[in-house]
């Protein structure tokens, strides 16, 4: 039987000196997440025997790790994953400071300040209440509703529970609705603390592959025979899916598969959580699906976070009105609301929604051709895969070099999450996420410190560099 160790590695193979790459790869699962502090990791014989390396391979790695601080060994109690008990530092580069590609979110929209000084005015007016807002005010409920209205989803206000934000919107949910040991089907690639999030209500995932093999205009992508399949065959308790501009591939689930899909779910029993944080970022796709719950029950998950700020916590969850008194029902477990004024600014900024989006997509369509610029450079062999829209590239590096990649990304300041991290399972080592949203002139020296990294990679060096921080991926 696999161990999860062992399954976390994946597609792994060895770049360099094979103790070294197995140690280096051990240290980035436990960096960006996929491993737990205080987890315990396979003896060296069990883990010899599952990697078909010898016994004296996996022992050196496990000393590699020791003397970094990335393991804890005692006699009697086995190998423990942990961190070096110094403060963990940031890479740095010799001139520049650090580049977080971590991060797929574009900065502050440009009318934003002034939409959170007209929101004091309506603030002013909520002073005299309590200010507990359990299912959000009632004037930005409504317009929230009228953008899925005229997105061809007819909606009511009282169908809308706004949140903190996208993430914030899974969690509530997951309270609701979540069941501890029952699966739960997730997209291979999807969005890594989505995944974290199920995992840590107890749902057994089940992966279905999403490809970047989507056609010019982004349909397509996902192996929808595979889908229906695995939820008629497993009957799982949920569904977590990003159909627009999925994130990280940029694909959009085609109107036809949608219809299937959700008539298969409502079989099957399955509730499907649609992830709709990334649906309106379009820069040139050529067509609009409506959302996802017109073709059938689905709990679908918004934000501003992609088309305002990052630092903007508002988002919602649009659901069936048995759904959001469940929803209300669990959320005092969690809060007790979400803060007026950021609701009251979301108000502002939805007045002039046409704008921001225009906005949004010009910065989009800059920040695109940027990337594709340094990988035609920085990264030859490396195609920029089609994009319409959506937060970042996902880039077929052409063979298992992701990890190997962020690491050697590190030492140059640039800190690049390695294509697992978005895997349920460890694999996807072949591919790179490069976000979409930076600042032009950012990415190109992003790309230039990426550029090194290949090439130092495709040379024989490895990353030296012992103490690492981990990234969230945003």
């Amino acid at each position: 039987m696999a161990s999860r160790l062992g399954t976390q590695l994946g597609e792994w193979r060895a770049t360099t000196a094979v103790a070294q790459s197995l140690a280096d790869r051990i240290r980035m699962l436990l960096l960006d997440g996929r491993m737990t502090v205080g987890e315990r990791l396979p003896s060296e014989r069990a883990l010899a025997a599952e990697l078909g390396r010898s016994r004296a391979t996996i022992a050196r790695a496990y000393e590699l790790l020791e003397s970094g601080g990335y393991v804890v060994r005692t006699h009697g109690s086995g190998t423990r994953a942990s961190l070096p008990a110094q403060r963990l530092q940031r890479p740095a580069a010799a001139d520049h400071d650090v580049i977080d590609l971590t991060i797929a979110s574009i900065g502050s929209a440009p009318g934003l300040h002034a939409a959170t000084v007209r929101a004091l005015d309506r603030l002013a007016g909520l002073l005299g209440t309590p200010g507990y807002s359990i299912d959000g005010l009632p004037e930005l409920r409504a317009r929230i509703a009228d953008r899925y209205t005229a997105r061809g989803l007819p909606t009511d206000p009282d169908q809308i529970v706004v949140t903190s934000g996208a993430m914030h919107a899974l969690s509530i949910v997951l309270a609701a609705f979540g069941e501890r040991g029952r699966s739960a089907v997730v997209e291979q690639p999807s969005f890594p603390h989505a995944i974290d999030a199920l995992r840590r209500t107890g749902h057994r995932l089940l992966p279905t592959p999403v490809t970047p093999d989507a056609g010019p205009d982004g349909s397509g992508g996902w192996d929808a025979n595979h889908l229906v399949e695995t939820l008629r065959s497993q009957r799982p308790a949920l569904a977590y899916l990003v159909a627009d501009f999925h994130n990280p591939t940029g694909a959009t689930m085609p109107e036809l598969e949608r219809a299937r899909l959700a008539a298969v779910a409502r079989a099957t029993g399955t509730l499907l959580i649609v992830d709709e944080t990334c649906a309106e970022l379009d820069i040139d796709r050529g067509w609009t699906p409506r959302p996802f719950a017109a073709h059938g029950p689905a709990i679908l998950l918004g934000s501003m976070s992609k088309i305002a700020w990052g630092g903007l916590r508002i988002g919602w969850i649009r659901a069936g009105r048995e759904q959001v008194a469940a929803l209300l029902g669990a959320r005092p477990s969690i809060d007790l609301g979400t803060p007026l004024l950021e609701q009251c600014i979301a108000m502002e900024l939805f007045d002039e929604i046409d704008a921001l989006l225009t906005s949004t997509r010009d910065r989009l369509r800059a920040g695109r051709a940027a990337v594709a610029a340094g990988l035609a450079e920085h990264l030859p062999g490396v195609a920029m895969p089609p994009m319409p829209g959506g937060l970042a590239a996902w880039v077929d590096l052409g063979g298992p070099w992701s990890t190997a990649l962020s690491l050697a990304a590190r030492d140059r300041g640039l800190l690049l999450p390695p294509g697992p991290r978005f895997s349920a399972s460890g694999v996807l080592d072949r591919f790179a996420r490069i976000p979409i949203t930076w600042e032009p002139a950012l990415t190109t020296e992003a790309m230039v410190r990426l550029g090194s990294a290949w090439r130092a990679l495709h040379a024989g060096e490895r990353s030296s560099r012992e103490h690492l921080d981990r990234s969230a991926v945003v």
